[in-house]
């Protein structure tokens, strides 16, 4: 079976990314870098053993290699390297506008201040502009951690609120529902602040989790989520709320071999804003563009389901009825003009 569309086509279509964690994108090499920066001793002397040091089978074991990465990260110029880094990627892929999940509790915890971090990603952001892309940060809680931990975050964060656009809700979703975090998103949500929230694929009491995450919490994207499916009521609401939902076919292959492209399928046919992202990149072997190659190659998607999850990150996404609209008139002139013969 033959790809509906090319590499290239998935690389160059305009796009927006809403569902990537800046830690995620620490590739082997900046690790090195930073590592002998800070005179850190990481068990890792070359890029080969690094690759080797990413091995893992599920959220637990993958967990187990990613924090202990972040001992590089030290420094404001640390933090401004690392999202630099991954929005110079970012464009290579033609991503115009990218919401950027960071986790504060994984650096304060290890004594690095929330400034530290805060400011180093802000500033790529800004100099971002330069490499025209437009780029915003999302705080997200850590869910393994406790409700004071997340209570203490928010409080520490919000002095700093005119540099990141929402919060959201990330890391180990075992025994730790939505609801053990309803105070930080209430009060988030009263600082205008927007709601996203991770509800990870097939977990336990996942179907639970989404309903606490649309019903009572009042998120306006769900990041995975698509175990929605096994609830059609809720795909309904789903559908008439406009809620987004971010789906990343690479990191979800590590857990199902289906990467979830039936799911997606199905939510695209019921008029769900599903769309596509890549997590963690540098752990999962592929940026943007790889993932929308990956499912729409497996899954055989026509470039009208291509084109729809393009339209669909850009129309979820946090920025501007008019800002939309550029970025989508953008992406229908692409299609229109594109030469499908190039390789």
């Amino acid at each position: 079976m033959v790809a509906s569309i090319s590499k290239k086509f998935a690389q160059m279509l305009p796009k927006a990314e809403l569902h990537v964690h800046i830690e995620g994108t620490l590739e082997p090499e900046l690790k090195l870098k930073l590592a002998k920066r800070n005179h850190i001793d990481i068990g890792q002397k070359n890029i080969e053993e690094v690759k080797k040091s990413y091995q893992y089978n599920d959220l637990a074991s993958f967990l187990a290699v990613y924090y202990p990465a972040m001992e590089v990260l030290q420094t404001e110029e640390d933090f401004y390297d690392l999202a630099m880094d991954y929005l110079k990627r970012a464009v290579k892929n033609n991503v115009r506008h990218v919401e950027i999940f960071f986790d504060p509790q994984a650096h304060t915890s290890r004594g690095i201040s929330f400034e530290t971090v805060i400011n180093g990603l802000y500033k790529a952001t800004v100099d971002a502009r330069a490499l025209n892309i437009d780029a915003q940060l999302i705080m997200c809680f850590l869910r393994d951690f406790s409700r004071e931990s997340a209570r203490k975050t928010l409080e520490e964060a919000l002095p700093y609120k005119d540099k990141f656009i929402g919060v959201g809700l990330d890391s180990d979703e075992h025994n730790n529902p939505p609801m053990k975090f309803f105070n930080q998103f209430t009060e988030a949500a009263a600082n205008g602040l927007h709601l996203t929230a991770h509800a990870d694929i097939d977990q336990k009491d996942s179907i639970e989790h989404i309903r606490e995450l649309l019903e009572v919490i009042g998120v306006e994207r769900v990041d995975h989520g698509t175990n929605i499916v096994e609830d059609p009521d809720l795909v309904d609401y789903a559908a008439h709320h406009n809620i987004g939902f971010t789906s990343c076919p690479l990191s979800n292959s590590f857990v199902s071999p289906e990467m979830k492209g039936k799911e997606v399928i199905e939510l695209l046919s019921k008029g769900v804003k599903v769309s596509i992202h890549s997590d963690d990149p540098a752990y999962f072997g592929g940026y943007i563009g790889n993932n929308y190659y990956a499912i729409a190659d497996k899954f055989n998607l026509s470039e009208e389901q291509v084109v729809t999850l393009a339209k669909n990150s850009f129309e979820t996404s946090w920025i501007s009825k008019e800002q939309k609209d550029i970025y989508i008139k953008e992406l229908e002139s692409f299609v229109q003009n594109y030469d499908r013969n190039s390789k």
